[in-house]
């Protein structure tokens, strides 16, 4: 069964500038959908919005159910903020306990992480704390997974496994990833929005993202 995740009439607003005016979005599990956007258009905001941890005039709705909260359901949506979260001073091994997932697969994957089992999450490098997150969330059982920066910190060996570890898991649940290395999120995207003047376009080609203003490519 194909499940459906909408946000839209999104309305976010600091003072006297807009942030975000309207914005729809659409994300469907099976599918990575990018969103990209120049600095401070608002892409972290959007996903804090559609997680219920910013608070805005808003409608999100997964299987046409309304949700203002959905963080409260880890079964539906689950998050990787742009900067760490968790805890440096658990050790991997709870990490690995606390998402009841196995740690043998992860260290086939990351093999340069093999070692690090028993290791405080805090004495990992920044691009190991990166991965540990990222796979973890992305391993979750939800219906959907948002990723804000999933490649920072990576080496490029590291940012391919992880493209292939999302095509992989795409099969069990919708992504929508935004990051600044926006050619690794059209590599492997199956629909595009681009984030500009505080709306979304859906971009069908490259000749819409570079009329948009995101980039030459």
């Amino acid at each position: 069964m194909i499940h459906k995740l909408e946000a839209d009439s999104i309305q976010l607003q600091f003072g006297n500038r807009v942030i975000l005016s309207n914005v729809y979005l659409k994300c469907e599990t099976g599918k990575i959908t990018g969103l990209l956007g120049r600095n401070g258009q608002g892409k972290s905001c959007l996903m804090k919005i559609i997680h219920g941890t910013l608070k805005c005039e808003k409608s999100v709705r997964i299987d046409g159910q309304a949700y203002h909260a959905v963080f409260k359901r880890a079964d539906l949506l689950v998050y990787l903020p742009q900067f760490n979260y968790i805890l440096k001073s658990l050790s991997v091994k709870r990490v690995f306990h606390d998402f009841s997932l196995d740690f043998a697969p992860f260290a086939e994957i990351f093999p340069e992480l093999a070692s690090q089992y028993k290791a405080a999450v805090g004495s990992l490098s920044g691009g190991g704390q990166r991965l540990l997150e990222l796979y973890v969330i992305v391993k979750s059982k939800s219906a959907f997974a948002m990723l804000d920066e999933p490649f920072t910190h990576l080496s490029p060996l590291q940012i391919e496994k992880v493209k292939e570890l999302l095509m992989e898991e795409k099969k069990n649940k919708g992504l929508l990833i935004t990051d600044h290395l926006y050619r690794q999120v059209l590599d492997i995207c199956d629909n595009l929005y681009v984030l500009t003047d505080g709306k979304t376009h859906l971009a069908e080609s490259h000749e819409e993202i570079e009329r948009l203003g995101y980039a030459k490519l």
